[in-house]
């Protein structure tokens, strides 16, 4: 018996007629995402990143040469909203990581990955894949390939 099911059961006590049966899974993914969270968090901590910094460098890297997105296909990327992106660029850019440049048309601002930045990102992908992998290593790749689905 684990946590979820002792909460699970707590409700079955008290609210007999309240189905909480979502609980047992959807529970579990939460604290499975938060253990992700923390997990990931320490892994890029070992490069001086926070977790968003990194989604915003991963993103730019993702999409090719020259590795630039506009902020609204950032902020689609790392689900987050217009402010948010406005200030997690600045702080890129002060950083060294981005830079921001004008647009074929002049109205718009193109956020570009900078050497430095593609450097950081690439060498943080080996150790965030690393991590990633040891915490699937407890899965055969049959289970993985179950949960991707």
């Amino acid at each position: 018996m684990d946590d979820v099911d002792r909460i699970v059961a707590a409700w079955a006590e008290e609210v007999p007629d309240l189905d909480v049966s979502p609980l047992n899974v959807l529970s579990r993914v939460t604290r499975l995402a938060r253990h992700l969270d923390f997990t990931r968090r320490d892994a890029f901590a070992t490069h001086g990143l926070d977790g968003w910094e990194f989604d915003v460098l991963a993103a730019l890297r993702r999409c090719g040469p020259p590795y630039e997105l506009s902020p609204g296909q950032l902020i689609q990327q790392t689900l987050s909203t217009s402010g948010t992106m406005t200030n997690r660029i600045d702080r890129l850019t002060e950083r060294g990581f981005v830079e921001r440049v004008s647009g074929a048309d002049r109205r718009t601002v193109i956020v570009r990955l900078t050497p430095a930045g593609r450097a950081l990102v690439d060498e943080v992908s080996v150790t965030h894949m690393d991590t990633e992998h040891q915490i699937l290593a407890a899965l055969t790749p049959k289970q993985q390939a179950q949960l991707a689905e």
